[in-house]
């Protein structure tokens, strides 16, 4: 029963989920922690830092790594939540891959009507929407602790996120390398 929710939820997810991975992150959030509880909060935060540091796209991994823990945290073993990581990513893709197929040829043809560059006009702040919501999500105590819990972790999570923010942003440096950064500074910290 678990593996058809799991493939219903995470096909809902995939056909609504406008603005690629970043902006499924808060569907998948709402789905897997607060509706169906299959995850909790840190456990998604982890999901995340593992989606954004492994290759392939972040909804995609994310999927997968949520497939397998819903699954182990039911109960079941390591084979079973294997399976559980495939049904979560091919039911993620699965409605692309057929939305793809059905509406490449028309959207070729009538990419240039006015029709449909006033629904990308509309879309376009709906994704902006989404990634912010994800990014928001992102901004809990597991990640940033609180002024009160750890002042010293908490200012020092917003150092680095500021200083990801600016160095991406506006010095334009690569991301790869503002990760591998951020990850010196937490070892740093350690000592």
């Amino acid at each position: 029963m678990i593996f058809l929710s799991l493939f219903i939820t995470f096909f809902e997810i995939g056909l609504f989920g406008f603005g690629g991975g970043y902006g499924m992150l808060s569907l998948i959030q709402h789905e897997t922690v607060e509706t169906h509880h299959w995850l909790s909060t840190s456990e998604f935060t982890d999901i995340v830092a593992i989606s954004q540091m492994t290759p392939g796209p972040i909804g995609i991994n994310s999927a997968t790594y949520c497939g397998y823990t819903a699954i182990h945290n039911a109960g079941f073993g390591n084979t079973m939540a294997i399976l559980g990581s495939v049904t979560a990513t091919f039911a993620l893709v699965l409605p692309s891959l057929i939305l793809m197929i059905l509406i490449s040829k028309m959207f070729m043809k009538y990419m240039n009507t006015p029709l449909v560059q006033s629904v990308f006009k509309g879309l376009r702040p709906a994704v902006v929407g989404l990634l912010a919501a994800a990014t928001l999500l992102l901004c809990n105590k597991e990640n940033f602790s609180t002024p009160s819990e750890n002042p010293w972790q908490f200012w020092i999570s917003c150092a680095l996120l500021a200083s990801t923010a600016f160095g991406t942003g506006y010095l334009k440096i690569n991301p790869i390398h503002m990760i591998c950064y951020a990850g010196l500074a937490g070892l740093l910290l350690l000592y």
